[in-house]
């Protein structure tokens, strides 16, 4: 009989804030997950339940709630309010004592009789639930689907019930904790804040604040006066600066006698020399951290997990290092893996296939689509050999929005939400950045490209289906792919693809290498300025005509944008589709 475990990452109180999402497993596979945001179109989806990411696991299994076997939360809500509670008496006068702890013991109660309504409103039955450490479902999404024996793992986020960073030494069925550092000494709360003195928005803007380090250099003045605040290395202590984004920025405005950033967009050399310095600075934490304890541990494989894991600069960092000979960094590693790491925990399993894909959201089928553009009144057309076509238009300038089969789980859209264009011109960049994502122009674009092609452009290339990993590129290639380098420091942050990952988007990569010899494309997401990655047919319509794109693949289908020339033509016809 199958076992299922439904996987959530609630965001209720007691929990986190930020990126709720459900997955569901059947026995030890997991065969459907999604964050909320796309869903409800709201970006992170802050303190949402994940109601309709669940229904979406429900449907997908053809399943009511009471069919599954377990409810695994990846949050223990007790022990999060318990330390509350403890940073609240460590922090607060002895007036707020007492209505502190009040409103810690009322949010735990709340926290679970909330989960429980959320849950009833999607089945009259509740199963078991079984509550997991926020850091503990990290470290699992990190180590279980790999197939290391032994790993050191580390989860590195804002924060979890108490935890920041953890060091853990995973063997094959188990997960040992071996060092913790608590909140409020964490790294991911340190970046948030330079995020938010620079101008951006926390849980949002800290990939642009990775981005724009490249531009800047070492600065010893910003440096030596943000030492007086925070500590790197092994022992790093950066608490100083944290619990309180508000007062944190306060503490930024006075050090460097410069007001918090309204905004991002346009950056001062001294502004793009403080985002290098606090790159810097995680780097070389983390660094020290996997390369301490890895030795201590005797191991050469390394896993990492949690939202600051997601930044694939450091990534590059830690592969490098000497002490690490194979590396794997969770794609989903910001809080909704999380729910894929609770699922983990919860079938009691500790051997998962090997992930190699990402793909385990909705899917729409070519009748759907087709149905969809027939109400709409869109033409639309069916070529004979879809991706030779579409390759032809990317060598020939075009900007392809292309939507294919189950959406990506994670941050990344690799090759199922894509919007694609040909990577050999900046002149590509420009162009997406400006008429496409209606972004910043100094922020760069990643590519695809054939794993079997990645030795010739990649430096110590290896497997990265992911786009979490970022390696130098070989002089002589860079010319090949400007559009998809790092204006700054020339790097690159790859999407490896064999066919058996993804057989349409391996087809199209190799159609475009047949026409340019160039295997690689820019890849970049397929959303709007603010928008979560698009989910159904209806949103990829709508975006292809807010934006700049010149063709709009839907599964086997075309769709173009009329010329102007052909407007009233088209109005005086009766719409056709051809086939």
């Amino acid at each position: 009989m199958v076992k299922r475990v439904l996987g959530i990452n609630p965001t209720t109180v007691g929990t986190g804030q930020h990126d709720p999402a459900a997955v569901i497993f059947e026995d030890d596979e997991l065969v459907f997950g999604a964050e909320e945001e796309r869903f409800n179109r709201d970006k992170h989806s802050f303190e949402t339940f994940p109601e309709q990411s669940i229904s979406a696991c429900l449907d997908f299994c053809d399943i009511t709630l009471s069919a599954c076997d377990t409810i695994a939360v990846s949050w223990k809500p007790k022990a999060k309010t318990k330390y509350d509670l403890k940073l609240a008496l460590d922090r607060n006068g002895l007036q707020k004592k007492a209505y502190q702890a009040v409103k810690n013991m009322r949010n735990y109660k709340i926290s679970l009789s909330k989960l429980k309504n959320n849950l009833a409103e999607l089945g009259s039955s509740i199963p078991p639930i079984e509550t997991y450490n926020h850091h503990y479902c990290h470290a699992a999404s990190a180590f279980f689907p790999t197939d290391f024996d032994e790993a050191l793992v580390v989860t590195v986020d804002g924060r979890g019930e108490k935890d920041a960073t953890v060091v853990w030494k995973g063997d094959r069925g188990s997960l040992e904790r071996i060092r913790t550092y608590e909140y409020p000494n964490s790294l991911g709360a340190f970046f948030g804040t330079i995020t938010t003195y620079l101008g951006y928005r926390v849980h949002n803007g800290e990939g642009k604040i990775m981005g724009l380090a490249p531009y800047g250099k070492y600065n010893k003045e910003i440096a030596d006066k943000l030492l007086t605040l925070v500590e790197p290395g092994v022992d790093y202590d950066v608490s100083g600066l944290n619990y309180h984004a508000g007062e944190a920025n306060t503490k930024l405005e006075e050090l460097f006698e410069k007001p918090k950033k309204s905004g991002g967009g346009h950056f001062t050399d001294w502004e793009k020399d403080l985002a290098h310095i606090a790159q810097q600075f995680i780097e070389e934490t983390i660094a020290e951290i996997v390369e301490t304890y890895s030795h201590e541990q005797d191991t050469s494989n390394v896993c990492l997990a949690g939202g600051v894991a997601l930044n694939c600069k450091m990534n590059k960092r830690v592969m490098e290092l000497d002490v690490v000979d194979d590396f794997f960094a969770q794609p989903v590693s910001h809080d909704a893996g999380s729910a894929i790491g609770a699922g983990m925990l919860g079938t009691g399993v500790t051997e998962f296939k090997q992930t190699s894909e990402v793909y385990w959201g909705p899917e729409y089928s070519s009748s759907q689509i087709k149905t969809i553009l027939e109400e709409y009144k869109i033409r639309y057309a069916e070529p004979d050999n879809l991706e030779r076509e579409i390759a032809q238009r990317l060598a020939e300038g075009e900007l392809i929005g292309w939507f294919q089969g189950k959406l990506e789980m994670g941050p990344r859209a690799l090759g199922n939400r894509s919007i694609l264009a040909d990577p050999r011109s900046v002149d590509s960049r420009d162009k997406v950045n400006k008429f496409v994502k209606h972004r910043e122009e100094w922020r760069p674009f990643a590519p695809s490209l054939l794993e079997s092609a990645a030795e010739e452009y990649l430096i110590n290339a290896r497997p990265a289906p992911y786009m979490i990993k970022t390696f130098d590129v070989y002089d002589e290639k860079k010319d090949e792919i400007s559009a998809v380098l790092h204006p700054a420091d020339g790097t690159t942050r790859p999407q490896t693809v064999r066919e058996d990952q993804n057989r349409r988007y391996h087809t199209l990569l190799c159609e475009f290498e047949r026409i340019t010899n160039v295997p690689v494309l820019l890849n970049t997401s397929f959303n709007d300025s603010g928008e979560p990655l698009v989910n159904t047919p209806t949103e990829a319509i709508k975006d292809f005509f807010g934006m700049g794109l010149d063709t709009l693949v839907l599964g086997d289908v075309t769709v173009e944008k009329p010329i102007r020339d052909d407007r009233e033509k088209i109005r005086s016809e009766t719409t056709t589709y051809e086939q």
